[in-house]
């Protein structure tokens, strides 16, 4: 091959190089998707949970979702009331303060509490023991299985499995996926300022309740009677609290039979 063939293999090739690059540029022009330029700033302040808790698909989405006004700046649980305070500044508006929420796990069926029909040696998973017969081993087709489906989808280590039921610890951000992953809809999301809670998921009939529970609701209505500030109330077998009205008095925790009602520390 002799020195022009080489050249002009190289012209050529340098050749269609710009050409394509031009082309690359105008199309990265023409099609570019703009971004406002306070989605990253946003996305920065989130804590990177990714986590869904907001609603959203991610911290992204949701960085996307504040910016052009479908997201509120309090919507992030896990980042709490700092994010939302961060947030407010870089949008300049205000953020309204909201209660902190936890998960917390209504059942106090423990080993020693609570009844087994039998002993349980499968798959160390609630999902999947949940479609044997009753629900599960445990008496109460209602309460906790203890098997830790909840703690595999938490990425806070914020439950332990402690004495045959999950509890949940100080490490909880509320991002609410111990509640889908329970099969038996146990967990639930409540103010963590409020420390009165029914310990109890049961909707059986009194009689029911006993024989396989000795902590279980036994919708005797006496806490719902006792309430000085109607902040009790018994409903489908089960005494439910509304958070807004309870002033945390304890009475129906001093007057409940089975001590379904705990005042948590």
């Amino acid at each position: 091959m002799d020195i022009s063939s080489i050249i002009f293999s190289a012209v050529s090739i340098g050749g269609l190089g710009l050409v394509f690059g031009l082309g690359l540029g105008y199309a990265a022009k023409k099609f570019e998707v703009k971004v406002d330029p306070l989605i990253p700033v946003v996305r920065d302040a989130l804590p990177g949970a990714n986590c869904g808790a907001c609603g959203f698909a991610g911290c992204d989405a949701f960085a996307k979702g504040i910016v052009e006004g479908q997201a509120p700046i309090n919507g992030c649980p896990v980042g709490g009331s700092e994010t939302a305070v961060a947030l407010s500044q870089i949008m300049g508006v205000e953020a309204s303060e909201s209660a902190r929420q936890v998960a917390y796990v209504k059942c106090n069926g423990t080993c020693e509490n609570a009844k087994e029909k039998y002993i349980y040696a499968g798959v160390t998973d609630c999902k999947n023991a949940a479609f044997l017969q009753g629900g599960g081993s445990k008496g109460c087709e209602y309460g906790c299985l203890g098997l830790g489906s909840c703690v595999a989808v938490c990425e806070f280590n914020a439950i332990d499995i402690i004495d045959g039921v999950a509890v949940i610890n100080d490490n909880c951000v509320a991002c609410e996926k111990c509640v889908a992953a329970c099969p038996k809809a146990i967990i639930e999301m409540v103010p963590d300022a409020s420390k009165v809670r029914v310990a109890c998921n049961s909707a059986d009939k009194g009689k029911e309740v006993k024989s396989n529970c000795s902590v279980g609701c036994i919708a005797c209505k006496i806490c719902e009677k006792a309430c000085p500030f109607d902040a009790i109330h018994v409903t489908d077998n089960l005494a439910r609290i509304d958070y807004e009205k309870c002033t945390q008095c304890d009475v129906c925790v001093e007057k409940c039979p089975t001590k379904a009602i705990p005042h948590l520390k």
